[in-house]
């Protein structure tokens, strides 16, 4: 029997992959949490061979605990589920500790394959990431100024482009208000910008947020 733990801060999603591993006979869910902190007390009662895990968390985001969770050595085997593009996101989630990466908008079933395939050792990456390692291989890639961004600012950038306030990032990644502005500052420096607005268009312009 495989065991899996589901972290996502969104209810209605954990309940659907809930319910999608539920069909298959040798996956069994034994715990769901919110964000970090619920995780960490979660791991400390039970066990797991597989965490599903989403990358965009309140307090220390997906990428942080995988960070955290190849720092302590720990057997657990991640699997990223999310929303985020996975020509922007699943390779540095691979790079991260991850075993394989399943958007939220594909098949569900492909979540139970990718659970099994993880469970195994073995990476699950789908045909569109497989031919995106296949060509960083194969031809040089001309790095694109936002790869040079740490994991937060990354998260940081999106959520700005996203249109939200730096209040609310705040709130949403338990940060202070001078933090996330520090944060924003470093982006703004990194990419050669001078504002929100430049910002957002080059999250739009690179494929890291929706038009």
């Amino acid at each position: 029997m495989i065991k899996v733990m589901l972290c996502d801060d969104h209810a209605l999603i954990r309940r659907g992959i809930r319910d999608t591993l539920a069909d298959a006979e040798d996956i069994q869910v034994v715990g769901e949490a919110g964000d970090y902190g619920e995780l960490r007390a979660l791991m400390r009662g039970n066990s797991c061979d597989v965490l599903v895990l989403d990358i965009n968390l309140p307090g220390r985001s997906g990428l942080d605990v995988m960070h955290a969770l190849k720092d302590e050595g720990s057997p657990i085997k991640v699997l990223v589920v999310s929303m985020y593009p996975e020509d922007q996101y699943a390779i540095r989630a691979l790079r991260a500790g991850a075993y394989g990466y399943v958007n939220k908008g594909g098949d569900p079933q492909l979540i139970v394959q990718a659970v099994r395939t993880v469970a195994q050792g073995r990476k699950y990456v789908t045909p569109e990431i497989a031919q995106m390692l296949v060509e960083s291989l194969t031809t040089p890639v001309a790095e694109n100024a936002h790869d040079k961004l740490s994991d937060r600012e990354l998260q940081t950038l999106v959520m700005i482009a996203s249109g939200k306030r730096l209040s609310d990032i705040a709130e949403e990644l338990t940060l202070s208000p001078k933090t996330v502005s520090v944060y924003r500052a470093r982006v703004l420096e990194k990419l050669g910008l001078q504002n929100n607005s430049e910002l957002t268009v080059y999250a739009i312009r690179n494929g890291l947020v929706g038009s």
